[in-house]
């Protein structure tokens, strides 16, 4: 009997490790796996948003200036920048209104 309280201890001490190691590993490795692809997805999702706008621009110059034609390209950059000027006045007037 005596060998079988012994095995009996072995088990129980090993499952309250696992059971300690199990929960240790839930409140720290599982949030900051979170955090990590969240940062990782976040910066994937600029990257790719950041070059979707740089070649629609360029793609909005390029379609100016060929229906303005006769190598008026001032047209395409006057309008276009025009466009990018007033969105960042509103959003500009947005960030200021939101802080007072």
């Amino acid at each position: 009997m005596p060998e079988t309280a012994g095995q009996d201890w072995t088990v129980q001490a090993a499952d309250t490790v696992e059971r300690v190691v199990g929960a240790v590993r839930d409140k720290t490795t599982v949030p900051l796996t979170t955090i990590a692809r969240a940062v990782v997805f976040g910066l994937l999702a600029a990257f790719v948003g950041i070059a979707a706008v740089v070649f629609l621009t360029i793609g909005a110059i390029r379609v100016v200036d060929v229906v303005t034609g006769d190598g008026r390209v001032w047209i395409a950059h006057g309008s276009i920048g025009g466009i990018f000027t007033l969105a960042g006045l509103f959003l500009l007037r947005k960030a200021t209104a939101q802080k007072g």
